[in-house]
């Protein structure tokens, strides 16, 4: 097992960039899927409407607009400015994006390192929203997702019971390694 300081990225296996326990080699890919699945379940709700926080009639198969409903009722020291972005169709592909392509990443365990940068924008941007926050003066579960998402990009997490391994070992990600 690599550990941090003597991790060199390595075309044939790569690992964790510190030695886990057995219990955290099932904890960790556990932590990543089911982050994953909060960015991709609402992605299918609201792309299809099941009923839970997207009716039929209000998915983006329907013609729905994604962001509305939420960004048109935010309230707080940004509303004027969520509130502005309502509808905007260039917002609704941003933010439908974002959830598919972190969920996507964070479930299948490529990509940590760009799923890391957009969950930081849509969680972010939703935790903006929210401001100020209504339980606690400075973090709600939005900020825990965001260090979630880099603490598993950062340890490799895509490697175990992931495709991270193999997609690490890929030519265009070695030459790239911020598509690691």
């Amino acid at each position: 097992m690599t550990t941090a300081s003597s991790h060199t990225p390595s075309s044939t296996a790569p690992s964790l960039l510190i030695p886990v326990s057995p219990a955290a080699r099932v904890l960790l890919p556990l932590l990543r899927i089911t982050l994953g699945l909060v960015y991709l379940w609402p992605f299918v709700d609201k792309m299809f409407g099941f009923g839970f926080a997207t009716p039929p009639e209000g998915s983006v198969l329907a013609g729905g607009s994604p962001s509305t409903g939420y960004l048109s009722h935010t309230e707080g020291a940004f509303a004027d400015v969520f509130r502005a972005m309502a509808g905007n169709p260039l917002v609704d592909v941003l933010f439908m994006l974002g959830l598919g392509a972190v969920g996507i990443a964070l479930v299948t365990g490529v990509c940590l390192h760009l799923a890391a940068i957009g969950g930081t924008f849509v969680m972010g941007g939703i935790y903006l929203s929210s401001v100020p926050l209504a339980n606690n003066p400075l973090i709600d579960e939005h900020i825990v997702f965001i260090v979630l998402g880099w603490l598993l990009a950062t340890l490799g997490a895509g490697t175990i019971a992931g495709l991270g391994a193999w997609w690490q070992r890929l030519s265009l990600v070695r030459r790239h390694r911020w598509l690691a």
